[in-house]
Parts: structure tokens; sequence; C-alpha cells
């Protein structure tokens, strides 16, 4: 269904080697087979929204749609917003326990964004909010159309973008988010879905 070949050992050297960071990825932590059955299934049954947010004091409507799912009493707040969960689904439950065993971490929410052709993007920022504690380990999930991955440093002039591929998985731990920030640009071009789940913790 989707791209599922870039692999590349020179870039999972580059990732290791970011400063002030902890990232690795897997580009085949799913078969292409699972990838295209979970996006199918994630795209038809989950209830996405999509949410108003504020940036620079004004409210805008968020350039994708979102779903967010975790274990009672995980409530996530950004940009003036507040994001009450959903519950987990079997399937989003499933996928928690697969990341959370690849790097041996615990998660008890996710934050799903589908964005739905290149139009769809997300802006600079970092996974930083106090809920999430300090130095929080993200697993990002990604499947169907390979999209860039930027991510930039908040005071060196370095910037490194990964094309995260159809069924991949990266993980951001250590002090990545007090350093660094990420976004997924817009490309015009693209006419195909991408979506995107971030298992996190929130602390209560």
């Amino acid at each position: 269904m989707y791209q599922t070949d870039f692999f590349s050992e020179s870039l999972i050297e580059s990732l290791a080697k970011l400063p002030q960071a902890k990232v690795a990825y897997i580009p085949h932590f799913m078969s292409s087979q699972q990838a295209d059955d979970c996006y199918t299934e994630l795209k038809n049954t989950l209830p996405w929204k999509q949410e108003t947010i504020k940036i620079y004091g004004k409210e805008v409507v968020s350039p994708r749609l979102q779903s967010w799912h975790g274990d009672v009493g995980t409530p996530y707040h950004y940009s003036n917003t507040t994001m009450q969960p959903n519950d987990w689904t079997p399937y989003l439950y499933q996928l928690k326990l697969k990341c959370e065993q690849a790097f041996d971490a615990q998660y008890n929410s996710v934050l799903v964004n589908y964005y739905r052709d290149g139009g769809d993007a997300m802006g600079w920022h970092s996974d930083d909010e106090p809920e999430l504690g300090d130095n929080p380990t993200i697993a990002s999930l990604t499947l169907g159309y390979a999209r860039t991955f930027s991510l930039k440093h908040k005071t060196l002039k370095q910037r490194f973008d990964i094309p995260l591929s159809h069924g991949s998985l990266l993980i951001m731990a250590g002090t990545t988010q007090k350093f660094w920030q990420h976004a997924v640009p817009r490309r015009k071009r693209v006419t195909e879905g991408r979506i995107n789940l971030t298992f996190r913790y929130i602390h209560r």
C-alpha cells in the first residue's frame, strides 16, 4: 500500500549522534501488511475531531484531525486546549503494549493525528507540557504515506529531516524535548493520507 523502504544505516547513525537528544528509529517496526491493516482500521473507526487551538493569541482550526485516547484521568493540555481522553480501543491498546515492549517504557495515553493529505501539517513545537514530566519517552508510530519529520535544535544551528516510513517507530527520549523542536511540514503535492500515533505517559 505504502512505501516501507526508507531504511538507511547512515540515517540511524546520524540520529544516534544528535547532541542533547536520545532518538532511535525502527523503520520496519510493523510488517507492510500489519501497517496496511492498522491504517485502515484507525482511519475508519476512530472518533476524529478537528480542534480549535490558540497560536500567538489567535484561535485557529487545527490543520489535521485528531483523536486522544488514554486511561481515565489523563487529559492533555496544549495551545490553550484541553482534550479529554476517549477510551482505549482494543486495537490502540494492543499497539500501546507493542510500543512499551519495544523500548521498555510505560504509556497511559496516545495522541492520534490524521494528516488527510499534504495540506495537513504540524508546526514547530516540543512535547514538553508539564504533565509529561521531565525527559519523557515518546513513541511515534507512523502509518500511511511517508512524510518528512523535521527536528531542529533550539539554540544550535542544526536541523535534521527524516522520511518516516509506513509501519516505522521513532523513539524520542532523554533531553530531546528540552533541546529540540519537531514539525511535519506541508507538502502540497502529496494527495495520500498519513496517521501518526504518539504514545505518552501523563503524570497525574
